[in-house]
């Protein structure tokens, strides 16, 4: 039997997407103005007007309706369903497609990343890659529940400005740092969003984020890996390409990039980069 993949937009998959692959819009929306993410606001869309907007949009999570009529539709076309979420701390996605699941037991498989864009990504294009394989879904559920504790997801932000807007920091924190040009480096851990240290300077941050990925037991080149970045420019990750050419120059000869899109980049705001690796 064939298996389909399903994701939501916060995996940030490039287009155009594989033929096994669905992947169902989350909703952005910049005050009374409602987008699907990826369907009609491209992530250079969202950016340009995230930076004109001077309200912060809201993302919303893809509903359990969405999920049981892709479900639905699978299920009819004689396919079995690896659904792969954004994580179920960051989200409800998570908890919709496991309501939307309960009416297809042992033709649907939900799997919380635990992650976030290129880190939920890796772990989509890692389906695809046991898909090729010849496992059905139940095992290809099963492999990523268990190799998805090994994916690592680290960022360098260009700023503190969106999380201020946002509420995640107090305005006086804030203000200090864009005096200081402090960079924090972050990364998804279980499933949350985790502060590893900060940086003042672009230098130093890349630095900083070649020093947290050297922490790790290191990157696993032979299971997919991404590079990302947010906003309209990749000039940032360009430099950070370079700095850490150390990182990869001996296992690969380029490096796989896309953007960071609207769920994820809301929070963060533009001129944020990031690696996302499976662990050796």
């Amino acid at each position: 039997m064939s298996v389909r993949i399903i994701t939501d937009s916060a995996a940030d998959l490039p287009v155009p997407h594989p033929q096994a692959v669905t992947v169902l819009p989350m909703t952005v929306s910049f005050e009374d103005r409602h987008y699907q993410d990826g369907v009609d606001l491209t992530h250079r869309q969202f950016y340009e007007r995230l930076i004109e907007s001077d309200a912060l949009p809201i993302t919303s999570q893809v509903s359990p309706g969405q999920f049981a009529e892709a479900f639905h539709a699978a299920v009819e076309a004689g396919e079995d369903v690896v659904a792969v979420t954004l994580s179920g701390k960051l989200s409800g996605t998570y908890q919709s497609a496991c309501l939307a699941a309960q009416d297809y037991p042992d033709r649907v498989w939900v799997v919380d990343s635990e992650n976030a864009t290129i880190g939920q990504l890796i772990l989509v294009e890692r389906a695809l890659e046991l898909l090729n394989q010849g496992l059905g879904a139940g095992d290809i559920a099963a492999r990523l529940d268990q190799e998805k504790k090994s994916v690592r997801l680290i960022a360098l932000l260009d700023t503190l400005e969106y999380l201020k807007r946002g509420g995640r920091i107090s305005p006086a924190t804030a203000l200090v740092g864009g005096l200081l040009a402090v960079k924090p480096v972050v990364a998804v851990r279980q499933g949350e969003v985790v502060v590893l240290g900060k940086a003042r300077g672009s230098k130093n941050g890349n630095s900083l984020l070649v020093q947290e990925i050297e922490k790790t037991a290191g990157v696993d080149f032979t299971r997919p890996y991404r590079l990302g970045y947010t906003g309209l420019s990749d000039a940032l990750l360009q430099k950070y390409v370079a700095d850490s050419r150390q990182l990869w120059q001996d296992h690969t000869e380029s490096l796989p990039i896309c953007t960071v899109g609207g769920t994820i980049g809301t929070h963060v705001g533009p001129g944020a980069v990031a690696v996302a690796f499976f662990c050796r």
